[in-house]
């Protein structure tokens, strides 16, 4: 495990096709069953895949949040998210209000071995929707318990040559697990970044991590994800705080006056005059 991350590449902008198992999702009776999964596309400039885990909230790699050429962040609204993108249409297209990657990430560490190490195990993101996505045909995937080594694994990702639909990796295995680093035996390419790792349990499929990067042990091809546990309630807390925030703050001024119905009841945005 500790030779893992030798030859080590974050898939921040799609490139080649992933290599494989691949199944494409080309139909929508197969693919639903990942309709949570979606593409995430910053403007003209990329995608990578994400994953609706709540009404308004969608799971990625923290690294899909920065223009990775200038190290800065993308602003909201280059962001779209596309749920069950196949065949050029999306099950529902949603705009952005926020981005949250993981504090602990930080991008641009191409030349440090160590801290790239670091930086993975922190690459972690969420994306605020701008509305909910509260359709019956797409259930918020849920998340999971650490994955551990000898775990069967399910990968559901976009990439290049295969944008518009995704495709299923379904004979994947956990080689082992490193501290915040999840290894597994299904070879990843550009495009991958952000993909949710399902693990199937007896009430259904779960996320357990999100791939992150490809790498090589014992000269073979392996993908690098993320576990979640632990990880995704403390961010989920922080994205509702600032949400909180940033909505602009509403008081409520009470009186019988004015024809404002029986309880007298009026809504005031702070700068507003009573």
């Amino acid at each position: 495990m500790r030779g893992v991350l030798v030859c080590l590449a974050l898939l921040a902008h799609p490139a080649l096709a992933g290599d494989g198992n691949l199944r494409p999702l080309e139909t929508g009776v197969v693919a639903g069953r990942w309709a949570a999964v979606g593409r995430i596309d910053f403007g003209s400039d990329g995608f990578c895949t994400g994953t609706l885990i709540a009404p308004d909230v969608v799971l990625t790699a923290a690294h899909c949040l920065y223009d990775m050429t200038t190290g800065e962040p993308f602003a909201p609204s280059e962001v779209t998210f596309r749920a069950g993108w196949r065949d050029g249409r999306a099950e529902a297209d949603r705009a952005v209000a926020m981005l949250l990657p993981h504090p602990g990430f930080q991008p641009g560490l191409d030349g440090d071995v160590e801290a790239r190490r670091t930086q993975t195990s922190h690459d972690i993101g969420l994306i605020k929707l701008a509305e909910p996505i509260l359709l019956p045909s797409i259930t918020p995937a849920p998340t999971g318990s650490v994955p551990r080594g000898g775990d069967r694994v399910e990968i559901v990702s976009y990439a290049k040559d295969r944008s518009e639909a995704a495709s299923l990796q379904d004979v994947c295995s956990v080689l082992g697990v490193e501290g915040r680093v999840a290894v597994l035996d299904c070879p990843v390419e550009f495009g991958a970044s952000g993909s949710p790792v399902f693990r199937d349990t007896a009430y259904g499929s779960e996320v357990v991590s999100v791939i992150s990067a490809k790498a090589e042990m014992n000269g073979r091809p392996v993908a690098i994800a993320v576990p979640i546990a632990g990880v995704v309630t403390g961010l989920m807390a922080e994205l509702d705080r600032a949400a909180r925030k940033a909505a602009p703050e509403v008081r409520m001024i009470s009186g019988a006056g004015g024809g404002m119905g029986a309880g007298g009841a009026k809504f005031l945005r702070v700068g507003e005059a009573p």
